[in-house]
């Protein structure tokens, strides 16, 4: 047994069966694929996938059992890795940070900066996707830290941590009939066409949720993955917009009013995200803790214990 069939066994599976797929991405032969994996059964005495034929279908019960045990030593493994470098190069290596545009774009350009500063050796990967790839990067060890605000607190091999509570706003051209509306309602929303999030992007579920409690049923005409889309077309008379409050910025966004709206829409919480059982390294604790003072390295290595909560408040 060797780690390049480990990683054949976990790639199989994450690329879905196909062999040809794996061994693109382990570098290998599709035969060589092959060769692995029956040498690995040959040496445990039992067959892990189904086939048919020459293709595999699936894992057998014996071989879905292997799997977990698989990925806890390919994350050891890292892990010895990682800790290696951490006494050997502690001011060197490199930070991947996966993260939705929103928190790239608006959340952490401070935070990302001050780290710089303090680790100007440290080579900062920030991976901006969905918040469910967000989820699956941290899951299989391809990212060492995820922020978002969906997705990352249901999956119960992630602990997460609040980083900070925002609420949506409304931004409306200038000169917009609600710019006069101290107080807005969701019906007087629904009276105009309405840009905001895709489903799952940026609390867009506390959008639809407060319409649907209320029995209205907006007229959103487009939806988006980020702001700064949203506030182009708002700016060219597309409709009003739906948009995270710390994404709009008086100096730049000139064309466009920003109306009081927190009562309308549910907080939301940002969270930063780690899988359990992924050794940190010490500059990783301080990015955390630039997020979030309350955020020490005691106090994440506490709630990353095995007996701790995945969330904490």
């Amino acid at each position: 047994m060797n780690f390049q069939q480990l990683r054949i066994i976990r790639e199989t599976v994450k690329r879905n069966y196909n062999l040809t797929e794996v061994g693109n991405a382990l570098y290998t032969s599709q035969s060589g694929v092959s060769k692995h994996i029956k040498d690995l059964e040959d040496e445990l005495g039992i067959e892990l996938f189904i086939r048919k034929g020459k293709r595999l279908l699936g894992l057998t019960d014996p071989g879905k059992e292997l799997l977990g045990i698989v990925e806890r030593m390919l994350l050891d493994a890292k892990n010895i890795k990682q800790l290696a470098e951490q006494f050997s190069q502690s001011d060197k290596g490199q930070l991947t940070i996966a993260t939705t545009h929103t928190q790239a774009r608006y959340a952490l350009p401070v935070v990302v900066s001050q780290f710089k500063q303090a680790f100007p050796k440290v080579h900062l990967a920030l991976h901006q996707a969905s918040p469910n790839e967000i989820a699956e990067m941290l899951a299989d060890g391809r990212a060492d830290i995820g922020i978002a605000t969906e997705a990352i607190s249901q999956l119960p091999e992630l602990v997460t941590f609040p980083y900070y509570s925002w609420h949506h706003a409304v931004i409306v051209p200038k000169g917009h009939p609600l710019e006069g509306n101290k107080k807005i309602t969701l019906e007087d929303l629904a009276e105009y066409p309405i840009v905001t999030y895709h489903e799952g992007f940026t609390g867009r579920q506390n959008i639809d949720e407060a319409f649907l409690k209320a029995s209205i049923t907006p007229d959103i005409v487009m939806s988006a993955l980020d702001a700064d889309v949203i506030k182009t077309y708002v700016e060219l008379g597309l409709g009003i917009g739906i948009i995270a409050s710390m994404a709009y910025q008086k100096d730049r966004d000139t064309q466009l009013s920003l109306l009081e709206s927190s009562h309308l829409f549910t907080n939301n919480i940002t969270r930063i995200a780690i899988r359990k059982g992924h050794y940190l390294r010490g500059y990783a604790y301080k990015f955390i803790e630039l997020c979030s003072k309350e955020l020490t390295e005691a106090e994440v290595k506490a709630a990353l214990s095995p007996n701790a909560e995945s969330d904490i408040d």
